[in-house]
């Protein structure tokens, strides 16, 4: 651990002996994410990761960036904060398998009010959990202390995930056809978007989010709130080997009407039957306490299903198997169709 002190800099509101501290305490959790090709230690100025392209013909990479969003504001009011790691990379990590890479490395970005070094350290315990269920590498990250522009409790994070595909294996909308069947995994609850609406028709600042609510079970609003996000890598690999994937979506924002359309070719429409859709507790009573039109409701929330895929109607079972040997619970969501609309939900 380094020496360097600066009493003028801690006058001001930062400590960067913290900042030591906080590193010593993650380098466990960040050691179980190594995998081979990694080759960066905390401290150094930029991240190394050594590729490994046997049996590729055209390697690409494929990147994506993305946060937790307001979802924060729930680990704050709960205190807990070794989940929305687990978010931070879902939402990394599920965007890049859409094209069939696999992901390879990872970096985080941490911005606190106050740098409390087992604080940042259980932050940085989830973002290890979730490159472990991706099968990713911690290779770098940065944690800045930035006291007046966060309060001493908040922080905000963000991350980035680099993978590998074959060019010949990226997943080709293209190939879509009438009649194809999609393919829905069941999301774990809300993942990381809708927040700013879930806050405003919980109130959850004015909420207790310990008590248990008979609407879910007993579990308490604030821990389904905190579920993290669902990390689909590792079924969707092992689909990748069984079927031809055509296309994928990752349900985040926008929900149904946004990001399945965005898996299709122009002029073809996913055709999804609602009773179909394993909406989940959460998401009934989001839309009966706020008095949400469910339209809003499938245009916001995953509602049940964080992941879908389009396969040939010839191997659906195939797939279905695959994805139920691999953990999941898929259901045959719906097909593809002809037509402007995007999304027919009937």
């Amino acid at each position: 651990m380094s020496e360097s002190a600066s009493r003028s800099y801690a006058e001001a509101g930062v400590d960067i002996t913290a900042g030591y501290k906080a590193v010593e305490l993650m380098k466990t959790h960040v050691a179980r994410t190594l995998i081979p090709g990694a080759m960066s230690d905390l401290g150094d100025f930029g991240g190394l990761f050594e590729l490994d392209v046997t049996g590729m013909t055209q390697p690409v990479l494929v990147s994506g960036t993305d946060g937790v969003g307001t979802k924060l504001k729930l680990a704050f009011l709960t205190d807990r904060h070794n989940t929305v790691g687990i978010d931070c990379v879902a939402m990394c990590v599920n965007d890049i398998v859409c094209c069939g890479a696999k992901p390879l490395f990872f970096l985080d970005y941490l911005a606190v009010g106050k740098n409390v070094p087992e604080r940042v350290a259980e932050i940085v315990s989830g973002v290890a959990e979730g490159c472990v269920q991706a099968g990713c590498a911690i290779i770098g990250g940065e944690t800045a202390e930035m006291p007046g522009f966060y309060e001493a409790e908040e922080y905000d994070m963000a991350g980035f995930a680099v993978g590998i595909v074959d060019k010949p294996k990226i997943f080709d909308k293209k190939t879509i056809v009438e009649g194809d069947v999609i393919i829905g995994l069941p999301s774990t609850g809300l993942h990381s978007n809708g927040f700013s609406l879930v806050r405003k028709v919980f109130d959850v600042e004015n909420q207790d989010l310990s008590a248990p609510v008979e609407e879910l079970g007993g579990a308490s609003l604030g821990e389904t709130l905190l579920t993290p996000t669902r990390i689909y890598v590792k079924p969707m690999l092992a689909l990748m080997e069984a079927v031809q994937i055509k296309s994928a979506s990752h349900i985040t924002g926008g929900g149904f009407y946004e990001n399945l359309p965005r898996a299709l070719p122009p002029g073809m429409t996913a055709k999804i039957k609602e009773a179909d859709v394993p909406v989940l507790p959460i998401f009934e009573l989001i839309q009966s306490e706020g008095a949400v039109p469910r339209r809003d409701m499938f245009n916001t929330f995953n509602m049940g299903i964080g992941m879908a895929v389009v396969v040939a109607q010839a191997d659906a079972d195939l797939a279905l198997q695959t994805l139920r040997e691999a953990g999941e619970s898929p259901c045959r969501l719906g097909e593809v169709v002809r037509g402007p609309e995007g999304v027919i939900l009937w």
